[in-house]
């Protein structure tokens, strides 16, 4: 069996609520964290290649426009561009996120005009190199990103590849800003039900096109849905059961009908509609912030068999670089994986503030305990040693 087909079948295990020969690991991480690997391990250090991780999400080309970055202003560290949702953003040094000096939409009836320039199947956002508004422009401004393909390719015969989508709340405030997300969904409920509907039908059709792009050469599919924050969710649930849940099923069932696994990427507490995603046959959710008061442990409790998740390991316990902590950290999360059901990864991603030791720290434990079948007593007892 190659390598590949043994992750995927790990993860295949896991997901399934069932145990595999061991705890499957993923990983994001911000650039910082990168260069500090780079820096220990040479310019040709691959994260997912040197940590031997288990699975690799691969995004492509998303953008309402294909389109090279338009730089409007630079200073120094601070770019001012406009990108292919034609909003203006800002990248200013090292901070994690961009700020949105404009959004391309700014009246609600401006909604009903606004343009998709290129078609969700242009061969482009799959076979062609260049610059996108989600590879690019994160903590880093990275130009001319590597084809989809080409990057599945590097992946595929050592991991479970992933393929990537959003759903229609995280692709249309990038469009119209957050704050009139909001308030346009109870202002002018008919015209942003209207343009969701219009958004979903994109992005079902640009997840066939990747599909079908992959030649079979994927294994899951993230679905990205940022729906909350630290204390709750945006909107009322019900609004989000009546306006996006609808896109967001047919999105798993288009996935599961080609034998791909689903997870749905979110950050904050959205747990007021973890029964939903377990209706809707999502396979796992991530990342589950700890800072949200999320405790994987306990989600496990009220959802094995039915949801599995990915995440939970708190990121701030990995920058302080404290051994001790580190280890009860990963063998507390462990007691969610007995049965299946659990893939280690932090609760966001690696930030520029963990050092490449305090990962690897948390990956050995990871891989000395999380063996199955699992001695859940052997990890109880060093529990209570680490107090």
């Amino acid at each position: 069996m190659g390598k590949a087909q043994e992750k995927i079948r790990r993860l295949q295990a896991v997901l399934a609520h069932n145990e595999g020969d061991r705890v499957p690991a993923g990983e994001f991480f911000w650039t910082g964290f990168n260069l500090r690997c780079k820096k220990k391990w040479g310019n040709d250090f691959d994260f997912y290649k040197h940590f031997d991780l288990d699975y690799v999400v691969i995004t492509p080309n998303m953008d309402p426009h294909i389109m090279p970055f338009e730089i409007i202003e630079q200073k120094g560290e601070d770019i001012m561009l406009r990108a292919g949702f034609g909003g203006v953003l800002k990248r200013s040094g090292t901070a994690p996120m961009p700020h949105y000096d404009s959004f391309s939409v700014n009246k609600p009836e401006e909604m009903a005009d606004f343009e998709f320039v290129d078609s969700p199947c242009d061969s482009r956002r799959f076979y062609s190199a260049g610059d996108d508004q989600f590879n690019g422009i994160g903590d880093a401004l990275n130009r001319n990103t590597p084809a989809w393909n080409d990057r599945v390719n590097a992946y595929n015969e050592d991991f479970a590849v992933f393929g990537s989508v959003c759903e229609p709340y995280e692709y249309i405030w990038r469009i119209v800003g957050t704050e009139n997300s909001l308030l346009w969904m109870l202002e002018e409920p008919e015209a942003y039900k209207a343009f969701v509907d219009r958004i979903g039908a994109f992005l079902l059709e640009f997840t066939k096109a990747q599909i079908k792009a992959g030649k079979g050469r994927l294994s899951g599919m993230y679905i990205w849905g940022d729906i909350a924050y630290r204390n709750g969710m945006f909107l009322n649930p019900k609004l989000w059961r009546e306006i996006f849940k609808p896109h967001v099923k047919e999105l798993v069932n288009l996935c599961h009908s080609h034998g791909l696994m689903v997870v749905y990427h979110g950050c904050g507490n959205a747990s007021p509609v973890y029964e939903d995603f377990v209706e809707m046959g999502v396979n796992a959710y991530n990342p589950l912030e700890v800072k949200s008061g999320l405790d994987v442990v306990k989600l496990k409790e009220n959802f094995a068999g039915r949801l599995a998740f990915i995440g939970n390991v708190d990121v701030r316990v990995l920058e302080s670089g404290d051994p001790l902590e580190i280890k009860k950290q990963v063998l507390y999360k462990l007691q969610a994986s007995k049965g299946g059901g659990w893939i280690f990864q932090s609760d966001h991603s690696l930030s520029s503030d963990v050092e490449p030791e305090s990962y690897m720290m948390a990956l050995d434990v990871l891989r000395e305990y999380g063996t199955y079948p699992l001695d859940m007593d052997r990890i109880k007892k060093e529990l209570e040693l680490l107090g």
